[in-house]
């Protein structure tokens, strides 16, 4: 069902503290709306959406939604999938009939106003559309942007101009999100398996890929990692890859200059050269390519795209540089997928060759956990030492079995199960050069604290 929102004059979010829905709810604050919510536990992304302006309550009660937002007339409810359907809050506007609407819907109805670009892929797509939309607002087309991480250049999730026809959107496959998507230049930088709680197969996780490459508008153009299983489509398509010269998009002459990557972009028609990258790691060298190759097809000029490029700071928790000193250097990433462990420590491994590295990673989901045991096991085996978290349940409940203990098993490198309360001390007392917290769940609730140790730590050995 379609909303109108000028009929709406109050916003409630349910799950307002995730990435995507908080980038929402910051639309509809600058927009002039009433924006309140709810959210299960406070974090820094609730405590600077309050500072913004917007009520947050994390009491899971209707008593705690303000009066305000219970009139049907002129409040709109959004919710995540993420919620529980025994949670009081979306219960109570259920029972009242409320026209409820999930946050794909929302951010489809709001994507139509605008040229859309829409980055998908079960990994790289916050790293490629929030670099994508640096480059834009660098450019004289300028752009709006719904992102699923923190841009460090911007400090925020949400990106607006008033004048600019652009948006930039990740693209979710998480609930099959990006279907409600109707992109003018689609971006797809991998289709591994995963979420086969709602898929069930990766042939039919796939599936829905290309089914979200079909809505691609008339006239539009998609951007693909090569190698990808993409279907005979009628658009004009656009392959990128690092090293293969086949591909539409690729680099060459690739070097690392003063601790930044410089290399050569070949596109189509021309070749960019002497480009810098000074967010490290290869795998964001390969997140460039599908960043750069929209932004030249949308017709961002070479010197806009090179002056970018070198400034690019990065996002949270994507390859996170957070420590940083002649001892130990500390780096925190986002990644929970047996894929994105590997390339996020492979590339670690080639910056720091003769490092001891040593990994905090917590799982995501025991239906994850259980399902990528095996790929668990092997990238993680690619650090020379492991603390393992217990698994983070996000929206899921136990599965009989399944715990942190079935990847401990299968570790060859010295590795143990650490409960939260005791990771700080259990990391102070490991001998590494290179530490990564990787997971998708609340390790982020450590990184300041961590970052703070190591500091303490390292001014005492001077």
């Amino acid at each position: 069902m379609e909303v109108n929102l000028n009929n709406i004059k109050h916003v409630y979010f349910i799950g307002i503290g995730g990435i995507g829905m908080s980038a929402i709810a910051r639309f509809f604050i600058a927009k002039g709306f009433h924006v309140a919510g709810y959210d299960k536990t406070q974090s820094p992304l609730t405590l600077a959406l309050e500072s913004e302006g917007i009520l947050i309550s994390y009491e899971d009660s209707e008593m705690s939604i303000p009066t305000e937002y219970t009139s049907k007339e002129d409040s709109l409810i959004i919710y995540t999938p993420a919620i529980p359907s025994c949670n009081k809050v979306i219960q109570f506007f259920r029972k009242n009939n409320f026209n409820i609407y999930k946050r794909s819907q929302i951010l489809g109805i709001i994507a139509k106003s605008y040229k859309l670009i829409g980055v998908a892929g079960t990994h790289g797509k916050t790293t490629v559309s929030t670099m994508l939309a640096y480059l834009f607002k660098n450019s004289y087309l300028d752009c709006c942007a719904f992102l699923g991480g923190i841009s460090k250049n911007f400090g925020s999730n949400l990106i607006l101009d008033e004048d600019s026809d652009w948006a930039i959107m990740e693209a979710d496959e998480f609930d099959r999100s990006f279907l409600q998507l109707y992109p003018d230049i689609a971006v797809v930088t991998a289709m591994d398996a995963d979420h086969l709680d709602i898929y069930g197969t990766e042939e039919e996780l796939k599936r829905t890929f290309n089914k979200y490459i079909s809505q691609i508008k008339e006239g539009g153009k998609l951007i693909y990692k090569k190698g990808l299983e993409i279907g005979d489509l009628s658009v004009d398509k656009f392959s990128y890859d690092i090293d293969d010269s086949s591909a539409d998009f690729f680099l060459s002459d690739v070097r690392i200059e003063n601790g930044a990557f410089v290399y050569n972009l070949h596109t189509p028609e021309r070749v960019i050269t002497d480009l810098r990258l000074n967010y490290p790691g290869r795998v964001n060298l390969e997140n460039s390519i599908a960043a750069s190759a929209a932004a030249v097809l949308a017709g961002i000029k070479d010197g806009e795209l090179r002056k970018a490029l070198e400034s690019f700071e990065g996002v949270l928790r994507r390859f996170d540089v957070r420590y940083k000193s002649e001892e130990k250097t500390y780096i925190d990433d986002y990644a929970h997928h047996p894929d994105e462990l590997k390339a996020v420590i492979s590339s670690v491994r080639e910056l720091y060759p003769e490092k001891r590295i040593c990994g905090v990673f917590q799982p995501h989901l025991y239906s994850r956990t259980k399902d990528f045991k095996d790929g668990f096991i092997q990238s993680l085996n690619l650090l020379d030492e492991l603390l393992l978290l217990d698994i983070y349940p996000a929206r899921e409940e136990p599965i009989p079995g399944i715990t942190s203990e079935i990847i401990l098993q299968g570790m060859s490198i010295p590795a143990e199960i650490c409960i939260k309360s005791d990771l700080l001390e259990n990391i102070a007392n490991k001998d590494f050069d290179v530490l990564l917290t990787l997971g998708a769940g609340d390790v982020d609730r450590f990184v300041d604290k961590i970052s703070n140790m190591l500091e303490k730590n390292d001014k005492k050995i001077i």
